[in-house]
Parts: C-alpha cells; structure tokens; sequence
C-alpha cells in the first residue's frame, strides 16, 4: 500500500501526495521545510511572471502547431547566429536547421491533407441504385 502525507485538508479529505522519506508530510506540509515551502512558491510565481513577460517579448504563443514552433525555431536560430563561430554554435544550426525541414514537412503534410479533407467533403455521394439480386 503507498503512503501518503498525513496532511488533512480544510475540506477533510487527505493531502494524497507522497511523503518524504523521513516523516509523514509531504515537502509542502512538513512542518521543518515551512522555509523552503515558502521559497518554491516565490520561485514559482517569478518564473510565471518571467515566462509571461519573455512570451511577449518574443511574441511566442506556445508550441501548439507548426507556425509556432517555426517561431521557436527562428528565435533559436537568430540567437545562435549571435553566438561566436565554432563547433557547437555550427552544430546548433545544423540541428535548428534539421528541426525546420521536418517542421516544413509536417506543415505540408497538414496542408495536403486539410485539402484532401475539403475535397472529399465537397464531393456528392455516389447514387445508391437498388439492384436486385436473382
């Protein structure tokens, strides 16, 4: 049977995460890492704030289909471009380089399809002749 923290929550039902291996709370009720606690909760709320700020300034929207990725990709390969020349940054480009080919390739892919797509709902269905059988 897996152990779980021993936490009670206000609306009665148990916390459910595991506990740490020394005691019965987890990180977040233990009562000797209430410090740390506190520290991971500002941590996590800069770097909500960071993202947020950074997604705007290069105005990225997520990785949620090809055109946004392509974005990730030009922004990877400017900054790699910036970079002193050598081995690693080439090596980089290569792989930058990789990466937009295949997302090029899925983006034709979805392409062609979304038309195969129009073109077979656009189509009539063939006339269904009743043909009986002797």
């Amino acid at each position: 049977m897996l152990r779980t923290c021993a936490h009670i929550k206000t609306s009665g039902q148990p916390c459910g995460a595991p506990p740490l291996r020394d005691g019965p709370f987890c990180f977040w009720h233990a009562p000797d890492k209430a410090e740390e606690v506190v520290e991971a909760q500002r941590l996590g709320g800069l770097r909500r704030k960071r993202e947020k700020t950074i997604a705007a300034a290069y105005v990225l929207e997520g990785l949620r289909d090809v055109e946004q990725v392509r974005r990730v990709l030009e922004i990877a390969l400017v900054d790699t471009l910036s970079l002193d020349n050598g081995v690693p940054r080439n090596r980089t480009l290569v792989s930058i380089a990789q990466a937009g080919l295949k997302a090029m390739e899925v983006g034709e892919l979805e392409e062609r399809l979304a038309a195969l797509e129009a073109a077979v709902k656009s189509r009539t269905p063939a006339p269904v002749f009743d043909v009986e059988m002797e």
